[in-house]
């Protein structure tokens, strides 16, 4: 069974609330969000942070939100398409926290979370080829870059698989 709240050295893994939302709509409507889709409006970001916290609801796992002494930087996870398929991934909402390992640590502890915890078989990520800074967070986790295809509604991405090889 999927935790509902993780917990690292540094940080909370928890699931959206709706105190978030404001962080979230902000991080939607910046040049951030160019690898999930670009920016976005407000009403539009409503809807994405509604599918995160509906998709806990339907399927009893999400994307976490991670939580830095009491403020929500970003959020990490896997979500369950309807053909079954799932997608891990990662997103820090300001640059002001990057490069501080907060993204590997909060990805490492869901992810360890889903496949030692939980038993997954395995995960995919993807991730736009230009995305180099996710590739190499992705690299560093453990994952292996596919030849399978990326799904039509993200098209050009490179498809990577997580296993648990490599966590303890």
């Amino acid at each position: 069974m999927v935790t509902d709240t993780l917990i690292t050295r540094r940080l909370i893994l928890r699931r959206p609330k709706l105190s978030d939302l404001d962080s979230f709509a902000r991080y939607c409507a910046s040049d951030r969000a160019h690898f999930q889709g670009g920016a976005v409006d407000a009403e539009e970001a409503f809807d994405r942070f509604a599918m995160l916290v509906g998709h806990w609801e339907l399927r009893g796992h999400g994307r976490y939100v991670i939580e830095r002494s009491g403020v929500a930087i970003g959020h990490t996870g896997l979500l369950t398409e309807v053909s079954g398929d799932n997608s891990f991934s990662w997103a820090l909402w300001d640059k002001s926290v990057e490069g501080q390992g907060y993204a590997f640590e909060a990805a490492y502890a869901a992810a360890r979370h889903l496949l030692i915890d939980c038993g997954w078989a395995n995960l995919r990520i993807l991730i736009q080829k230009a995305n180099t800074a996710s590739r190499a967070l992705a690299e560093r986790l453990g994952a292996k870059l596919t030849d399978r295809p990326a799904p039509d509604w993200y098209k050009g991405a490179l498809t990577y698989a997580l296993t648990a090889e490599g966590f303890s």
